[in-house]
């Protein structure tokens, strides 16, 4: 797969986090599309294309989401619930968490909600720089994304 095709969402309400990513994937010289909303009401209007995120060029369906947890107005819990159940017609989209928990029972909630991975956050910038060099190059080259329904 083209990685220059494989937009990642990231959903983080941690600025230096933020910065710490957009750095990491220049530093790296990734060329992966990288959308940043901030906390989980924002996640499910990009998801769902409402309000300032209707255009769909400009921002495009993810093929993988990053998502923290641990976020103001939703949770990342809320989020994953919301696209991994019921039935959501974006259900297939991979998504990744990156948290600063260890907490056994945030491990295991997020992958009963349907996770499609957790990984904890590293404190080092080049541990942060290599740990999304190796999520884009997985989820972007490595594997075979789902087809996605309409929304």
């Amino acid at each position: 797969m083209d990685e220059k095709q494989f937009t990642i969402l990231l959903v983080e309400d941690d600025l230096n986090d933020i910065f710490l990513v957009k750095r990491a994937f220049k530093v790296a010289r990734l060329q992966t599309p990288l959308q940043v909303v901030t906390d989980g009401v924002e996640a499910m209007q990009y998801l769902s294309g409402e309000g300032k995120y209707a255009d769909r060029k400009t921002f495009p369906l993810p093929k993988l989401i990053v998502m923290d947890i641990k976020m103001p107005r939703v949770a990342g819990f809320e989020v994953l619930e919301w696209v991994k159940g019921n039935g959501h017609p974006l259900r297939r989209i991979p998504i990744v968490i990156v948290s600063s928990s260890d907490n056994p029972a945030d491990i295991n909630r997020s992958y009963e909600l349907g996770a499609n991975a957790y990984m904890v956050k590293p404190m080092d910038y080049r541990a942060v720089e290599h740990l999304f060099q190796s999520i884009s190059h997985y989820w972007g080259s490595e594997c075979t994304p789902p087809e996605l329904e309409a929304a």
